[in-house]
């Protein structure tokens, strides 16, 4: 079997873009997206300044991220080793752009599927070399035949040591640069000023501020936009299924504590509000892709190593479970709830959870790959659950309401801690400039809303209603209400800071 790469030289580029508009010819691509483009940077300070070029696409990493969270396995390794796609399999959910460290993929505003560099393997096919590689003019462009010991790229290759980008994903890219500026191929190094002197200022959120990481003699001057791919849809996803799991980790525990026959409550009421938040959940997830009607290709061809087909799997199994809970609500039986108690509050925790694995999958997004994500999505469900459950003890008089609001306040106590270790830790400089944009950047007002509306107000309020018996359930009432806003925003601000880090 053929194993190909690419060898980029630096050295003998020259920026004419030849290789850019090749590829938008070879394949069509419409305007404002790119499977190619070339890179500027400027270093120095007049008049001693250089500049330097680096061709940007995708990798065809040994181990691609991009195939592995492709949930219908529209990215699949070809068998030259050629990292392709397949748009007739592809649903649009734009995971493999959040896993892919090299800002490589976009969404095809034609067809709304996802594409990329694939090596022109309908040419490779027919004995031919890509188009950019026959049209540049400096032959800078080289492809790398691992497999031919005479291959001129592949001698240059063993003969030198190149660098790759990103090689602290793990990805084993096959894109390898000869004479390119180590700030030309790291983005974090370099900024886009805004001094009148730029090129094209068209990546959204590029880094301006200096930090220990930049170069501050080097500046871009010209690259590409790259649009946020997950927003608000999956800000409200995370919400809403932390609500749908934590209802039912309360009502659950009530069983235990021998309110099984309170089914009005217990039962039917927790049950109806867990179905309702995961049919939310379920059609946000849906109404994200951007080819939603092929949301069955999940199931009917699903990849089962994508946290996405592993996900769909644990909601359906957990709204087979709330029907069950429903049922033994309709049928009143006490025994039932006994029986599923402990089976519901497992699927609510891994309903819960799940996301953590997901957005691990995500390897362009480092922040996401935080430790402490898991536990943070657990300790909100929980207190999502609560605020659910003191919310409707307003109107319908819930179970152990006093216990409820002390539970809140501990997830609540919880939570605010995993995200004050999460901000305060040491962080790599991807993350550290995620976290500047969330606690300090664009996002900055996202966040303090979250954390003052969403945890230290419905903290206070709960510790009020302890104190305040006689409005106990009104202010349990208000801190269910900010809790939950509080939650949705510095979600927003969580999801949207991960992915203003520019990776190319």
């Amino acid at each position: 079997m053929t194993r190909l790469g690419f060898l980029l030289d630096s050295e003998t580029c020259i920026g004419c873009h030849a290789c850019t508009v090749a590829c938008k010819s070879e394949h069509d691509v419409p305007l404002g997206v790119n499977r190619t483009w070339v890179k500027y940077i400027e270093k120095g300070e007049f008049p001693e300044t250089t500049r330097h070029f680096s061709v940007m696409r995708c990798n065809q990493c040994d181990n691609a991220p991009c195939m592995e969270i492709c949930p219908t396995s529209a990215l699949f390794r070809a068998s030259n080793g050629v990292v392709d796609f397949d748009d007739n399999h592809c649903i649009g959910c734009k995971g493999c752009m959040n896993a892919c460290p090299y800002d490589a993929i976009y969404i095809n505003p034609e067809t709304n599927t996802a594409n990329k560099c694939n090596f022109c393997n309908h040419r490779i096919e027919l004995g031919l070399e890509p188009s950019c590689v026959v049209v540049c003019p400096t032959h800078s462009i080289k492809v790398i035949d691992f497999d031919d010991a005479d291959n001129e790229a592949l001698q240059i290759l063993n003969g030198e040591q190149l660098p790759v980008r990103s090689p602290e994903q793990g990805t084993a890219p096959k894109v390898y640069y000869r004479g390119a500026d180590p700030a030309s191929l790291d983005p974090l190094r370099t900024t886009i000023p805004n001094d009148g002197l730029i090129w094209a200022d068209v990546t959204p959120n590029h880094p301006t501020a200096a930090t220990h990481h930049l170069d501050p003699t080097a500046r871009t001057t010209y690259t590409t936009a790259h649009a946020t791919t997950w927003k608000t849809k999956v800000s409200g996803y995370l919400v809403t299924k932390a609500i749908a799991a934590g209802i039912m980790f309360f009502a659950p525990l009530m069983v235990l504590l021998g309110h099984a026959d309170e089914t009005a409550r217990v039962g039917f009421l927790s049950g109806s509000l867990g179905a309702l938040f995961l049919l939310i959940t379920g059609t946000l997830l849906v109404a994200d892709l951007k080819k939603p009607t092929r949301f069955l290709l999940v199931l009917t061809r699903g990849n089962t190593s994508s946290w996405l087909v592993r996900g769909a799997y644990v909601l359906g199994v957990y709204a087979v479970l709330l029907g069950v809970w429903l049922l033994a609500a309709l049928l009143q039986s006490s025994q039932m709830f006994s029986v599923l108690a402990v089976p519901v509050a497992v699927l609510a925790a891994c309903t819960a959870g799940y996301t953590a694995f997901l957005f691990a999958q995500c390897e362009g997004r480092d922040l996401w790959q935080s430790k402490a994500l898991l536990p943070t999505l657990l300790v909100q469900a929980v207190t999502a659950g609560g605020s659910v459950w003191l919310i409707s003890d307003l109107f319908v008089g819930m179970p152990e309401p006093l216990m409820v609001r002390w539970i809140s306040i501990a997830a609540l106590a919880a939570t605010g801690l995993l995200v004050l270790l999460e901000v305060r830790g040491h962080h790599s400089p991807h993350v550290a400039m995620a976290v500047r944009s969330m606690t300090n950047g664009e996002h900055r007002k996202l966040f303090m809303t979250g954390v003052l509306g969403g945890l230290i107000l419905p903290i206070a309020l709960l510790a009020a209603s302890l104190v305040f018996d006689s409005a106990a359930t009104a202010l349990s009432f208000v801190a269910g209400v900010t809790a939950l806003g509080g939650m949705w925003s510095y979600e927003h601000s969580y999801v949207l800071a991960g992915q203003s880090v520019p990776l190319s």
